[in-house]
């Protein structure tokens, strides 16, 4: 192929950008971010100690709340959220997953993919409250799943958990990651983020000190709150 002939690409756009990004309560400014660009691929672990903001930027990414100032651009409007706590239709296991699946006019027979998924097949019929805990959270991720979302937006999903329901947890998140679902994940866990975790953004105060490649993060922290966070003595 001649030189002059060589074919270029365009840069592939972020899937959430958030700029200049403010939210104030009480007379208090809660989260202040300038610019905190997230790409399509490899789950975003947000970390950082208790009251830093992560589950309030997460809610603000998904549109759940309004920022005070500034904006949030994404390049998708397909996107799901699961709360520490799940919640659940008054209905059985399968009517759950079906319900999502009609809402956001998936094919039906996705259901049993679903359930498998989940481990959730013998108990299909079940009322989903009467589960376990663990159990209601992999039936919440799935049925955020099934509504085939590009980003999935999950708050501490495993706080509460065993280590056994923990590891099931992990093992939904990593499979959404490799079909292709962007998880963007508030985790109080940093073993957990060095898990799962592609990325950091690391909150203290409501500002990003880092964000990072996990691998980064974990060996050579740069700021340091990040260091007296990892070593266990940072409190807000």
């Amino acid at each position: 192929m001649p030189e002059d002939c060589a074919i270029t690409t365009a840069p592939v756009p972020p899937l959430l950008h958030a700029r200049n990004l403010r939210f104030a309560a009480g007379g208090e400014t809660l989260i202040d971010i300038n610019d905190l660009t997230l790409g399509a691929s490899g789950p975003t672990m947000i970390l950082g100690p208790n009251g830093a903001g992560k589950s309030l930027l997460l809610r603000l990414l998904h549109g759940l709340i309004q920022p005070t100032a500034g904006q949030i651009d994404t390049a998708t409007s397909r996107q799901a959220m699961v709360f520490q706590r799940p919640v659940l239709l008054r209905r059985t296991v399968a009517a759950n997953i079906h319900y999502a699946l009609r809402a956001a006019r998936q094919p039906r027979d996705r259901a049993a993919a679903l359930l498998t998924q989940a481990g959730l097949n013998a108990k299909a019929r079940q009322p989903a409250r009467s589960l376990s805990g663990g159990e209601q959270q992999r039936l919440a991720i799935v049925r955020a799943l099934a509504t085939a979302p590009d980003v999935l937006f999950l708050d501490e999903p495993t706080s509460s958990l065993d280590p056994a329901a923990t590891l099931a947890i992990e093992a939904l998140i990593s499979a959404a990651d490799a079909a292709g679902t962007k998880v963007v994940m508030v985790t109080h866990d940093p073993a957990q983020a060095r898990r799962l975790g592609a990325e950091v953004v690391f909150l203290h105060h409501g500002r990003v000190q880092e964000h990072t490649s996990a691998d980064r993060f974990f060996d050579t922290p740069q700021s340091p709150a990040a260091r007296a966070y990892l070593a266990g003595g940072l409190i807000l």
